[in-house]
């Protein structure tokens, strides 16, 4: 059952939970709404430089971190690119690193928190809105296949010869212990008015934040209703032959209720030429809509062509998406 209410301000509180390169392209639209945002990055990526940085200094991953400041900062595009400079050198310990997980690191540093480097870049970076980690330690991603082996790592766990069944997350020395969220995490769920799931890898962008128990009991217990942006293309090793309809049923099997109330659907056509031939591995095919089934899952599905093609890819169009993300949150209803 819904119902009416008064948002807790003239802005209305929108909380978007993902990582990856998908959910930047939506921050960067959303931010020229009047709304008060705080984006929850997940905090398991465990490649490239973000990788390489955790494991050397035991930090929580910066980049998808430093994705997310630059897509909600109002600094000028040649700031924001210097901070986003990768270097290529004949130097191994710098070549690959992002010239702006380094500041985050060394803020860190100079902090003494993950938490407290974000706030301070935050303020440096002119950001409109609040980042937050989805935990204050790096964590570990598993997967659960369907043969019954398992394995470990954000970036090792999609393979082309399994099938993943569940994943879970687990801290840095990997043993068993109660994760938790992060500073300010669990209030901003409550507190919204609206929460967002991705755009982003179902596996390993949107679920390990999902994982941690707080977050999830959050999610589900939140009054706000959430909203899920489905993907556009399938994955390699994650999501092949699934719909839509299917990555809302694996959402909802991890969290052992159905949690998601509004579900937003591509319906656009993939340019052919797109199709296994992107630069980007991971993509495969468009996803199929199942209407019926997503009907099933989601109290509300919002379908339209919400597709952004560009010479390097398909994207979600991060002003179209961001205006239907602004409709509901400005409906005035909430859960019950």
């Amino acid at each position: 059952m819904i119902k009416e209410y008064i948002p807790h301000s003239q802005r209305p509180k929108i909380a978007v939970i993902g990582g990856g390169t998908g959910l930047p392209v939506v921050l960067e639209s959303l931010k020229n709404k009047n709304a008060d945002i705080t984006a929850i990055v997940t905090v398991a990526d465990d490649g490239g430089s973000s990788g390489a940085l955790r494991k050397l200094f035991n930090i929580v991953p910066p980049g998808d971190i430093r994705n997310v400041l630059v897509a909600l900062s109002d600094l000028s595009k040649y700031q924001r690119d210097i901070f986003q400079y990768r270097f290529h050198s004949e130097d191994k310990s710098l070549d690959g690193h992002a010239l702006g997980n380094l500041i985050i690191l060394a803020a860190s540093e100079l902090q003494g928190s993950m938490y407290q480097a974000i706030q301070l870049l935050s303020a440096m970076m002119q950001v409109r809105g609040n980042v937050y980690p989805a935990s204050d330690e790096p964590l570990i991603l598993h997967a659960q296949y369907t043969d019954g082996t398992v394995g470990s790592g954000e970036s090792r766990i999609a393979r082309p010869d399994k099938i993943i069944e569940r994943v879970t997350v687990s801290g840095a020395t990997g043993t068993p212990h109660d994760i938790k969220a992060g500073r300010k995490v669990v209030s901003s769920i409550m507190n919204a008015d609206l929460v967002v799931l991705g755009p982003g890898s179902l596996y390993t962008s949107i679920l390990p934040t999902l994982m941690i128990p707080e977050i999830a009991t959050a999610v589900c217990q939140t009054p706000a209703r959430v909203l899920y942006i489905a993907n556009i293309m399938t994955q390699m090793g994650e999501t092949e032959n699934f719909s839509d309809a299917d990555h809302l049923r694996v959402l909802h099997r991890h969290l052992g209720k159905k949690f998601i109330d509004i579900a937003l659907v591509n319906i656009g056509e993939v340019p052919e030429q797109f199709i296994m031939k992107a630069d980007n591995e991971e993509y495969l095919y468009p996803v199929r809509h199942d209407f019926s089934g997503v009907k099933e899952e989601a109290d509300l599905v919002i379908s339209d062509n919400f597709l952004n093609v560009t010479k390097n890819g398909v994207y979600h169009d991060g002003k179209k998406v961001a205006e239907e993300i602004f409709t509901q949150v400005t409906s005035n209803i909430r859960r019950n």
